[in-house]
């Protein structure tokens, strides 16, 4: 456990440019985080399941971040800002990963036992982004900012959208995505609907001429 929280230091010493010491880097929330969580998981697997939470739960008070016991966390874990980072229970982080403010490892209430998803080495997930469901992201994986992501995503691999879809592997481009000129679903919506209104009233019209020569 200790070894661990020594291997999250030094990540942010070597990943984080703000970091100017030691000392410093003992203030950030998300080194709190990560250190709570380490110390709740010892609970968790020796079967102290309620110390376990209150200790989580604290945590979370604190930081804003919650952490569930029960998720498996490999070295190096770097949670930057962390405000609002949701870890769920049967979450899997491997080695080195970066998960950014807002970001949440959860479940879509669909599945049992395993409900939540599993990072392999060095993935990165961006601010607000959410991943969803018991699959795996693979090594050196990134998530995009905001991305929902509810399918696995290939190793060496970006994920970009609502829902996510791979946009790079393995240095290269799979699809190209304009995310300046992205179509607006709501007004895309109501366009549609007013073509359908155009439509009604032209029946309605064809309707009432029909009545009125019955008449």
């Amino acid at each position: 456990m200790l070894e661990n929280i020594k291997h999250d230091i030094q990540t942010i010493k070597d990943r984080d440019p703000a970091a100017t010491s030691t000392l410093e880097i003992l203030t950030y929330s998300g080194l709190h985080a990560v250190a709570f969580y380490r110390v709740s998981h010892w609970f968790y697997v020796h079967k102290h399941k309620v110390i376990a939470r209150c200790i989580s739960q604290f945590a979370r008070m604190l930081t804003g971040i919650e952490i569930h016991p029960g998720a498996k966390i490999g070295k190096g874990l770097l949670i930057d800002h962390g405000s609002g980072v949701v870890i769920g229970e049967t979450a899997e982080i491997g080695d080195y990963c970066l998960l950014y403010q807002g970001c949440t490892l959860g479940g879509t209430g669909k599945d049992h036992g395993k409900r939540h998803p599993t990072l392999g080495n060095n993935v990165m997930v961006g601010c607000g982004a959410k991943v969803l469901g018991p699959f795996t992201v693979g090594d050196n994986a990134k998530i995009a900012a905001n991305a929902v992501v509810l399918e696995p995503v290939p190793a060496n691999s970006t994920a970009v959208g609502v829902p996510a879809r791979i946009v790079k592997q393995n240095g290269k481009r799979t699809c190209d995505l304009d995310q300046v000129h992205i179509p607006d679903p709501v007004a895309q919506e109501l366009c549609q609907t007013r073509i359908q209104i155009a439509k009604l009233e032209k029946r309605v019209a064809e309707l009432e001429k029909i009545g009125n020569k019955e008449q």
